[in-house]
């Protein structure tokens, strides 16, 4: 059994980023050189909060996440109260299958990982403005689906 899921996103500072997975049976850290797409974190925040509505239809979610030259996909799968996380690993932007590597996992319920997720997205609103997030992420931060997730997670 997996314990509490810890989430960390370092806002991109000076062409940088980390991100960090831990549930204290495995971990994955890793520093980026590059930012991430364009709209990766508001529909990080859209695939949680649709995660967390048990009356959506849609239970499958894969983001994609880049680092020059290495790519992830951020797959999450919602099975009943339960939601799985697996971090996959590409060599290339290219995304060949048969060359991933499966770099993270983690099941838990889903209020549980959606509240982990929920920790780590108010830090980085809390630090908009010394972090120079316009600036850092090259957007603005993504309020609305800010807001629609904590109306979400608020819910249960």
């Amino acid at each position: 059994m997996t314990g509490k899921l810890e989430v960390s996103f370092n806002s991109p500072q000076c062409g940088w980023m980390s991100i960090g997975f831990d549930d204290g049976i495995s971990e994955f850290h890793t520093t980026t050189a590059h930012a991430p797409h364009e709209l990766a974190l508001p529909d990080l925040m859209r695939i949680l909060t649709s995660l967390g509505d048990p009356g959506s239809d849609q239970n499958e979610f894969v983001l994609k996440w880049n680092r020059d030259p290495e790519a992830f996909d951020f797959r999450f799968v919602r099975d009943a109260d339960a939601l799985l996380l697996e971090i996959y690993q590409y060599p290339t932007e290219d995304r060949v299958a048969a060359e991933r590597e499966l770099v993270f996992a983690h099941t838990g319920q889903v209020p549980d990982v959606i509240g982990s997720f929920g920790e780590t997205f108010e830090q980085l609103y809390a630090d908009r403005e010394t972090d120079e997030f316009e600036f850092n992420w090259r957007q603005p931060f993504p309020l609305k689906e800010f807001e629609d997730f904590k109306r979400r997670l608020n819910r249960g």
